[in-house]
């Protein structure tokens, strides 16, 4: 029997005690000396833990309730069809509910509560840490209890009240408005589940509770929409579904750069979901959390329920660098979701009181308070990015696995980056927290432009200064026709230039704050066709005295071209039109005259030109 179950049995029996002192005087010492027996055998229990430092409650979590190695669990939420996402959190059936007034003074609940929470992962106590900070909730469905839920976990754990009344908790529907979404039991539990465990972790944030109309990923997106809307630093999302060819098209939903957008990654074991596969979020792994005798207090493994892997179609972000997988990788950070580790949660709705919940619904809004307690994102910053620039500053998970697969790391926990835990789980803030202000880049430099058919081929210098954020690409624009050209590195080909029309190119790079300044203009260049070719291959004889007109042919470069004689003589009485490339005129004399005819092009900066022999026979007849 766990520690708070033991007490609770002891103040039964004093209470009896004390209602029947009557009876059992009358029933003579035996039963009295029973009674005392049983409370300072109890207490005993209780106190010895407390004498090593331990408080009731960290006993009940270390262990919650079960004294098997498997817990009996369920999830919350049924399977989903496609196109609509199941809440992550699975409960402890084999602990039962248990009534507020079951948890009698000096007891805890079973299960990990704040305090716990804190210790394991560095956060507090803090007195002001997150204050004026809002996390949001986003679940779908309506808690109708879900004020009064939060109010007794609150003050079961001596944290200060959050209400609508003092403007700490605030519940809207996906449009923003007051008009709540029929009720769901499950769904209820996992938003009991989601607004405590932000309580828990900075219990100085005011929670937003944003409720989807349904379980729809369009409906979600759109309560996601409200609560980026309506100011919140980070959002947390406990929910998934199986990803399909089309997800791509709802990342919108979740792209809010300045914002920490929070997804979990699923409690199906190896196996991606959606959206803890999109890009523009941080997906949030599982672990195994219990107390050590070291010096963090606390050791972790990868949860073996844990979602994590290969998306099939979502593209990596930049700052992902892991080789095994060319799109992107699930998860980022983790934290506790294993219901045998699991968290104290109350709900009154659906389950009658107190509850031990696992699942990495529990870890998605751990990290998203993680996030509020370091203070608003930097502007125009992905929040996903930062742990990747503060590797040293989390607790690398080392062991444990989900599944079988290859390359392992993607199922396997090892040292640094693996799928189930991602880069590890907190120790303190600093990971969750930009290494500096980010801004957009500077301005590329040195940009020469070389000209080709139809294109032009630009080079550059990469900028100074990157912002304090990796540059994700370059943009070339020419200066006629506005064409332009993306790419990640110098250098960079624009296509689809009009052949003889002279162009400049400038340059910008941008990366996750925006777009730099453009460079100087690039020298000036005009693209040309095939080579420069003369394709007359002879001319026509004259005779004396007779008009004579024959005209030189060339192909390729850009015209217009230029004729000129650069050796030998034409006949006495012929001359060549420079621009026409035409012979003509009436022969004086007879004879064999020869000459080389050149012919150049309007190429710029440079011409192309080619040269070419002719003769031209004059006669009398």
């Amino acid at each position: 029997m766990i520690v708070s179950d033991t007490l609770v049995s002891v103040l039964n029996s004093a209470r009896r005690f004390g209602w029947r002192h009557r009876t059992l005087l009358r029933e003579g010492t035996a039963r009295r000396a029973f009674v005392r027996t049983r409370i300072a055998l109890a207490l005993t229990v209780l106190l010895v833990p407390i004498a090593a430092g331990m408080t009731p409650g960290a006993v009940a979590a270390s262990n919650p309730g079960a004294p098997a190695a498997t817990p009996q669990t369920e999830a919350l939420c049924g399977p989903a069809a496609p196109g609509y996402a199941s809440c992550l959190s699975r409960r402890r059936t084999d602990i039962a509910a248990r009534a507020r007034s079951q948890i009698a003074f000096l007891a805890s609940p079973s299960g990990y509560g704040p305090a716990d929470l804190q210790s394991a992962y560095a956060l507090g106590p803090a007195s002001s840490g997150g204050s004026g900070e809002t996390v949001a909730v986003v679940d779908a469905y309506d808690q109708p209890n879900a004020e009064a839920d939060l109010a007794a976990y609150r003050a079961q754990y001596g944290l200060s009240a959050c209400s609508t009344a003092n403007g700490c908790f605030r519940k809207v529907n996906q449009s923003g408005g007051s008009s709540y979404p029929a009720a769901d039991s499950g769904w209820g539990a996992e938003i009991d589940l989601d607004i405590e465990m932000v309580s828990a972790v900075c219990p100085n944030c005011h929670i937003l509770l944003v409720e989807a109309s349904s379980n729809s990923i369009s409906d979600l997106g759109a309560a996601v929409k409200e609560a980026a809307s309506l100011g919140a630093v980070a959002i947390s999302n406990s929910y998934g579904a199986g990803e399909w060819s089309g997800e791509t098209g709802y990342d919108t939903y979740y792209n809010y750069p300045g914002i920490a957008v929070t997804a979990s990654s699923g409690d199906g074991r190896y196996g991606v979901e959606y959206p803890a596969a999109s890009p523009n979020v941080v997906a949030v792994g599982g672990t195994t959390l219990n107390r050590a005798g070291n010096t963090r207090g606390w050791t972790e493994t990868a949860w073996s329920g844990a979602g994590s892997g290969c998306s099939a179609y979502e593209s990596k972000p930049t700052w992902q660098t892991d080789a095994g997988c060319a799109k992107r990788t699930v998860a980022d950070v983790s934290a506790v979701a294993d219901p045998y580790t699991g968290v104290a949660v109350y709900d009154d709705y659906g389950y009658g009181g107190w509850l031990v919940f696992g699942g990495t619904s529990v870890a998605s809004p751990i990290i998203a308070s993680t996030y509020a307690l370091a203070g608003t994102p930097a502007k125009g910053t992905y929040p996903g990015s930062y742990p990747y620039a503060n590797r040293a500053s989390l607790n690398d998970v080392t062991s444990g696995s989900n599944g079988s697969c290859s390359p392992s790391y993607l199922c396997k926990a090892g040292l640094g980056y693996d799928g189930p835990t991602g880069l590890g789980t907190p120790k303190g803030t600093v990971a969750f927290t930009p290494t500096a202000q980010a801004t957009v880049p500077g301005a590329p430099t040195s940009v020469t432009a070389t000209a080709g058919n139809a294109q032009a081929t630009v080079s550059f210098t990469p900028p100074a200064s990157s912002g304090g954020s990796p540059i994700t690409s370059y943009t070339v624009t020419s200066s006629s026709g506005g064409q332009t050209a993306t790419g990640t590195a110098s250098p960079i080909t624009v296509t689809g230039l009009a052949n003889g029309t002279p162009y400049k190119f400038t340059v910008h790079a941008t990366n996750v704050v925006g777009s730099g300044p453009e460079s100087s203009p690039s020298n000036s260049v005009m693209p040309a066709g095939a080579p420069l070719t003369i394709t007359t291959t002879s001319l026509a004889a004259g005779r004396l005295s007779r008009s004579y007109s024959a005209t030189l042919k060339a192909t390729g470069g850009v015209s217009p071209y230029t004729w000129t004689i650069t050796s030998g003589a034409l006949p006495l009485g012929l001359k060549l039109g420079a621009s026409t490339g035409t012979i003509s005129g009436t022969p004086t004399r007879t004879g064999t005259f020869s000459f080389t005819v050149s012919v150049g092009d309007s190429s710029k900066p440079t011409s192309q030109t080619k040269t070419k022999t002719f003769s031209i026979t004059i006669s009398r007849r």
